[in-house]
């Protein structure tokens, strides 16, 4: 797996590529946003580790530009920063980050997160070949989705968790399960980051996000993917 690396601390880039290698990963390291940026377009990672506070472009820039391109939809990437406030993470996933790391940080536990990243795509990929509801459509093979005959244009967890939903609409998922089923067992987070990225697929799939017709909120408990008969019968219902 091709992990790149984007740090402008000497020390953290000498002791992730020590770590790094050692595991198996091939890396990549740049020192600053634009850097990383072209080399992201060169290696085409699986994995970004991101620092936060870089020179020039900082690290959710970075992250928007990648996510606003069509290789962004590719890499899962993970932001790491010694900005620890809940409204710095809430921040770092908003803009498309996958995964969140203080520093200091254990060099073990950052190898955990990785695998767990790079697991969900081993356990979404070829479970399903398609899945169609009413309106929207998957194709796990290609790794693309529709709604109606317009192409969508998701990150990789936003895709993966798109093709929960419609593998079983209208089942009622807890954040507990929905982190179990894309993160792992191992998922070291806090379980409003499903809230996010909940909140990015309804920016995405929704009319208006704000009152969602599809991905909606089962208060107390999770969320639902509602769209086919069942939906259906509601409206003609009301």
């Amino acid at each position: 797996m091709n992990i790149l690396v984007i740090e402008d601390d000497e020390e953290i880039r000498e002791l992730l590529a020590t770590v790094l290698i050692k595991e198996g990963f091939s890396v990549r390291f740049a020192h600053n946003g634009l850097a990383g940026i072209k080399a992201f377009q060169e290696a085409a990672p699986e994995v970004l580790i991101l620092d936060w506070m870089l020179p020039g472009l900082d690290g959710l820039e970075v992250c928007q530009r990648i996510r606003a391109t069509p290789q962004g939809n590719a890499p899962y990437i993970l932001m790491l920063t010694a900005r620890d406030q809940e409204v710095d993470k809430i921040i770092g996933l908003s803009t498309g980050v996958d995964d969140y790391m203080v520093k200091p940080f254990s060099p073990r536990e950052l190898v955990a997160r990785i695998r767990a990243l790079l697991r969900r795509s081993q356990r979404q990929g070829g479970k399903f070949q398609g899945l169609q509801s009413s309106h929207f459509t998957v194709d796990m093979e290609s790794r693309t989705a529709h709604c109606g005959d317009q192409p969508l244009d998701l990150t990789t967890l936003e895709f993966n968790l798109l093709a929960t939903f419609l593998g079983q609409l209208n089942r009622v998922w807890t954040r507990e399960q929905l982190i179990s089923r894309l993160w792992g067992d191992d998922f070291f987070g806090d379980e409003r980051v499903v809230d996010t990225h909940v909140a990015r697929l309804r920016k995405k799939i929704e009319e208006n996000p704000a009152q969602p017709r599809y991905l909606q909120t089962v208060t107390g408990v999770g969320y639902k993917f509602v769209d086919g008969k069942h939906e259906d019968l509601m409206d003609q219902n009301t």
